[in-house]
């Protein structure tokens, strides 16, 4: 089981695997050495440092909507300290200190005298994969039975959707025999919480038995961050300002303009379903779409816009070692989100590798019937034919094709008052 632990006895003599207790040598050494055991026991190593004493209770993050976040969490954490019980999940990105919070409550249970086991989801699973080795000090049974049957675990930064099929197994099997013996366990991990599958999603939203808290959440995460370094421009483009009276124009091509800037403005109010705008550059699709997402931003919904080509090269850095965001995460967080933006789609299609990620994101909203806004310069004959038919399926997509040229190209009337009353009459005329 671990040094100075064992199972103890049912009244039939089998050992009770879903308790664990001092064992009698345990009790007699001095309270300094029964210290050192448990501090060897609970695999904290330098973590021993992140107490309560030296944690925030507000946090480090200035907004005082996180800060309440973060407070909420760290009452809990205390209470949970003093009695374990149950199941406490502590949800949030890199950084923003749930691993601080399970730490300081296994260090406060260890200064109070009791066992705690505290690991890494990949950790454990590395050590049992080295368990397999002949060579190795302990076996897979008995490092597997510790971390199952320990008082309080603590499973730091979990995410299932990396993992392979035997860690996924190995990583069910621990959490349900946890769960089904309602054994104390703090679990931290990043969001998305979809990435932890259905069965652990069920088990933490369990009120019976579990308390989540979400430090930072990942749609707050999104509505800070999707607007990259680079887009500024699409930060401010907006309906109002958005001109579909171009007076250089002809008629039939201004109310194609106020035609798909009402249907933008529609679809904005109540994204549902896909949105198709096709065009020549400057036609104004961009600036349409990056309305719609600042129309959602203002009614404080998150929404994500991505510009296809740096999201290929996003995809790609992101297997460098060294990337602040995984792979998985920024391409679940595309797959995922409520109104996703794809701009530029269609340049970019002529690697297999480019083809097959893209085909992935938009075979994943179709199937999910996610809000989805494309742009692309090309025409759908020139796509491939499975992105093709999803974007022409009448009962999921709207195709609008822009008529509007460049408006770089365009220059000043000689008399643009003329002009406009020109087309107004022209508009009456026509509507009447």
């Amino acid at each position: 089981m671990g040094a100075g632990f064992v199972h103890p006895a049912l009244p039939s003599g089998k050992a009770d695997y879903s308790r664990v207790v001092a064992c009698k040598c345990l009790c007699r050494v001095t309270n300094k050495n029964r210290q050192v055991v448990l501090e060897k026991y609970s695999n904290l190593g330098s973590l021993k440092r992140l107490t309560f004493d030296n944690l925030i209770p507000q946090g480090r993050n200035g907004s005082a909507i996180r800060q309440e976040k973060f407070e909420a969490a760290y009452q809990a954490a205390k209470k949970y300290a003093e009695t374990p019980g149950g199941w406490l999940v502590f949800i949030g990105p890199s950084g923003c200190g749930k691993t601080h919070l399970a730490a300081a409550i296994a260090n406060e249970r260890i200064g109070k005298g009791f066992p705690v086991f505290f690991i890494t989801a990949a950790d454990l699973l590395d050590h049992l994969r080295s368990a397999f080795n002949p060579e190795s000090e302990i076996t897979y049974d008995k490092l597997f039975d510790q971390v199952r049957n320990t008082p309080l675990l603590v499973l730091d930064d979990l995410n299932i959707q990396t993992v392979k099929p035997w860690a996924k197994e190995k990583l069910d099997q621990l959490l349900n025999h946890r769960f089904n013996n309602e054994l104390p366990t703090i679990i931290t991990t990043t969001p998305p919480t979809e990435q932890l599958g259905d069965r652990l999603i069920t088990r933490i939203t369990d009120t019976r038995l579990c308390q989540v808290f979400y430090i930072e959440e990942e749609t707050e995460s999104v509505m800070d961050n999707a607007w990259a370094p680079g887009l500024e421009l699409q930060k401010i483009m907006t309906f109002s300002g958005f001109d579909w009276k171009r007076v250089n124009l002809s008629l039939e091509q201004r109310e194609n303009l106020e035609r798909v800037y009402r249907l933008a403005f529609e679809f904005a109010k109540s994204p549902d379903g896909w949105l198709v705008l096709q065009g020549v550059t400057g036609c104004g699709k961009t600036h349409l779409a990056s309305a719609i997402v600042n129309y959602q931003y203002q009614a404080k919904k998150s929404s994500l816009f991505i510009f296809v080509p740096e999201f290929l090269d996003h995809l790609r850095s992101a297997f460098n070692p060294d990337s602040k965001i995984s792979y998985d995460q920024l391409f679940e967080k595309v797959k995922n989100t409520p109104l996703l933006v794809l701009d530029d789609f269609g340049e970019q299609t002529t690697t297999p590798w480019a083809r097959e990620k893209l085909y992935q994101v938009i075979n994943s909203r179709y199937n999910a019937r996610l809000a989805t806004v494309i742009t692309t310069r090309c025409s759908l004959d020139e796509l491939d034919s499975p992105i093709r038919s999803r974007f022409i399926d009448p009962c999921i997509s709207v195709t609008f094709h822009i008529e509007a040229p460049d408006y770089r190209g365009d220059s000043v009337p000689k008399n643009p008052a003329k002009s406009a009353r020109t087309y107004n009459r022209r508009q009456n005329n026509t509507r009447g």
